[in-house]
């Protein structure tokens, strides 16, 4: 991103009525912008919360000490396995190990910042730097989601995410879960989409709970809403273009492979941009008529259940379905299913 588009949002947010949460993440590593620490910086006097998601391997002492000088209030972690080797397998060109150090020097710098704030008679702010971990599970990796806790709390997490795959081939179908719900798991600050069941995938979830104190409880997927239009949300990409979710911000490929349905059907998603930020600013893009019909029709989910269909051919992308909606529709979104989540 270049600074013209990130001034343009900017001068967006200085206009809302309404301080929005703004999250540094979605497709890329946040960490290889050389200007990250200022843009939160910037940002965080214009919102009400700055998250960010990494996979943790650039991660220096000095890049922690600025972003928590900078005001970060959440910093996500990538963190798909507790073993060098199977970690190094999905998140490919990571090290375990260097990126666990990384993290313990996060800490480090942490309690330092604030103990030199407290010796210079001051407070450590309510909104600390807190950690997250965001594990995406499927076959090769959910038995080890305990000990991935583990770490998690080891380390200091404060929040939990876990999310089942977004396939983009044939061949990581063959590591999605089957898809049940456990959702919401909101004492601990746990966030589950609907994982797994079966003998292979069901089985490590719970002893990674007991004895934790951690209460939960197991809902249903969240099916016909959008969590994007819900929480009133959307999306700008490098390039200034605004969407009004993550999954129509770029066009891809993925395969639904799927809730109930037992032949996995490619869908192409064709991006939908409403309008760049260097020629428009926030609210004119939020409030054009067609982002507000779009949202209205979202919220109303009056789509077909592309995701677990027989096999209409119209489910192959997101031009038409066969409820006569016409692009973007929406009811081959996983997103909308509770099946992946962001944080």
């Amino acid at each position: 991103m270049q600074a013209a588009v990130f001034d343009s949002i900017i001068d967006g947010l200085r206009s809302l009525t309404t301080p929005p949460k703004i999250f540094f993440g979605g497709f890329g590593e946040p960490l290889l912008h050389p200007g990250i620490v200022d843009m939160v910086a910037r940002v965080k006097p214009l919102s009400t919360s700055v998250e960010l998601i990494t996979n943790a391997t650039l991660l220096t002492p000095d890049l922690s000490k600025r972003l928590i000088t900078a005001g970060l209030d959440i910093l996500w972690m990538s963190l798909d396995g507790a073993t060098p080797d199977n970690y190094a397998d999905i998140r490919l060109g990571a090290a375990l190990p260097q990126v666990l150090e990384n993290i313990a020097s996060f800490r480090k710098v942490q309690y330092s910042e604030y103990a030199r704030t407290l010796q210079n008679g001051g407070t450590v702010p309510d909104n600390a730097t807190q950690l997250g971990v965001a594990f995406v599970a499927m076959k090769r990796n959910i038995a080890e989601l305990p000990e991935v806790i583990d770490i998690g709390r080891r380390i200091g997490a404060h929040h939990f995410l876990v999310t089942n795959m977004l396939p983009y081939t044939k061949e990581m179908v063959e590591e999605v879960l089957n898809y049940q719900a456990l959702d919401n798991i909101n004492p601990s600050h746990f966030n589950f989409s609907a994982i797994a069941k079966g003998n292979t995938s069901s089985a490590p979830v719970i002893p990674a709970l007991q004895g934790k104190n951690i209460t939960f409880t197991i809902s249903r997927i969240s099916r016909d809403r959008c969590p994007f239009i819900e929480s009133g949300a959307c999306a700008v990409s490098w390039d200034g273009n605004l969407s009004p979710c993550l999954p129509l911000l770029h066009s891809h490929v993925c395969y639904l492979s799927n809730l109930d349905r037992a032949v996995s059907g490619e869908r192409f998603s064709q991006r939908w941009i409403i309008g760049n930020v260097i020629n428009h600013n926030l609210p004119n893009l939020w409030n054009r008529p067609d982002h507000i019909a779009f949202r209205e029709r979202v919220q109303a989910f009056n789509f077909p259940p592309c995701t677990n269909c027989g096999g209409c051919n119209l489910s192959s992308n997101n031009a038409e379905d066969c409820f006569g909606n016409e692009f973007p529709t929406c009811g081959g979104c996983l997103w909308s299913r509770g099946v992946i989540q962001c944080p």
